[in-house]
């Protein structure tokens, strides 16, 4: 069986920003999908403990004031989030996040901001990690696609509906159906072992990262892009990319 026809665990986060190393997650969602089984979905509306800015109410929806009144504390949501992902992975079920070194590293900065035991640490490391980005995968089949590689876009582009973008539970589940429209159009990825696939996305995505580096130090740009993934290690500096929240 291909990677795609089976069990997959969907994740997205929306935030207060898109700087992973001090904002906050305002909202979560993680759908067990596929597999011939039954969807399975647990979502959150987080309190993030500070005000969420307009910019950020703008693309999500969510005030402060909504926060504060039915948001749960973040120590407690990180905690769910991590067991979910925690016991999928154990089951060797590959987490789904679309630019996921984004969503994976901010759940990473929140838990040990909070004293709860992070992903990486309960799976036994780095090693232990299984994840599909779909945001990584096009920029390796499809090199030279002009524009930009948002959510929204790449579901155009791949015919995925998306209805309420911006909301965790659908952007999660669309990056579900995107990794399974990637695996089931490119055989050179939907054949690939998921164990095998996870490692060269770790190779495309440093590739990645150090072609727009070097663009950029042509351009003489002083953005330095980050090239870890699929979670930027704690107390490395920021780089452009971990700015860009999908």
């Amino acid at each position: 069986m291909n990677w795609f026809d089976g069990r997959l665990a969907a994740f997205d986060i929306e935030t207060t920003g898109t700087d992973i190393e001090s904002d906050r997650i305002v909202t979560a969602a993680v759908s067990l999908v596929g597999g011939g089984e039954q969807p399975e979905s647990s979502s959150w509306l987080v309190d993030p403990g500070v005000g969420i800015p307009a910019e950020a109410t703008e693309v999500h929806r969510i005030t402060t004031e909504m926060a504060r009144r039915d948001g749960v504390p973040t120590a407690e949501a990180v905690e769910e989030i991590n067991s979910i992902l925690t016991e999928a992975l154990s089951e060797a079920i590959p987490v789904v996040a679309f630019n996921g070194r984004f969503d994976l590293t901010i759940l990473d900065r929140e838990s040990r901001r909070h004293g709860v035991e992070p992903l990486v640490d309960r799976v036994g490391g780095s090693d232990g990690l299984l994840v599909i980005d779909p945001y990584v995968l096009d920029k390796q089949v499809n090199r030279f696609r002009k524009g930009r590689r948002n959510l929204g876009l790449l579901c155009e582009a791949y015919r995925v509906p998306l209805t309420s973008a911006h909301a965790a539970d659908a952007d999660a589940l669309a990056a579900a159906r995107l990794a399974w429209r990637m695996g089931t159009t490119y055989p050179e990825l939907g054949e690939m072992e998921i164990f095998e696939l996870h490692e060269q996305q770790i190779i495309w995505a440093r590739e990645q990262a150090e072609s727009l580096q070097s663009y950029f130090t042509e351009q003489g740009r002083p953005e330095r892009v980050e090239g870890a993934w699929p979670v930027v290690p704690a107390g490395q500096p920021v780089g452009f990319e971990d700015r860009l929240a999908a």
